[in-house]
């Protein structure tokens, strides 16, 4: 809920924030460059401007803030929530990893 309340402050402190170091250093983005502009574009609910930018961090933050409330949510009335498995399949970790590639094949054709 904080991320939330906050997001009204990220424009005045999104400036003050230092760049992605790997981009800095070497001109390539890092597999998460965007998150931060990603989560201010966000806060103004400019969906297709998150997806712009990060599709992959975008739906990471829908994620985040739409499990948070599910969470909250299922806690309030008196609900456990779900277990997650403890081994996961190698053929989710090789779908995992084609997305995560796919996105940062994105940002750098992108150029972001």
């Amino acid at each position: 809920m904080s991320i939330v309340a906050l997001s009204p402050l990220g424009a005045r402190l999104a400036p003050s924030l230092p760049a992605c170091p790997l981009k800095a250093w070497t001109g390539w983005p890092c597999f998460t460059c965007g998150a931060t502009r990603t989560a201010l574009e966000l806060s103004h609910f400019d969906v297709f401007g998150a997806l712009a930018i990060s599709p992959l961090m975008t739906l990471a933050w829908i994620g985040l803030i739409g499990g948070g409330l599910v969470a909250g949510v299922a806690a309030l009335a008196g609900y456990g929530l779900p277990e997650l498995p403890g081994h996961i399949s190698w053929r989710w970790r090789i779908v995992a990893i084609a997305v995560v590639l796919a996105n940062w094949l994105y940002l750098v054709w992108a150029g972001t």
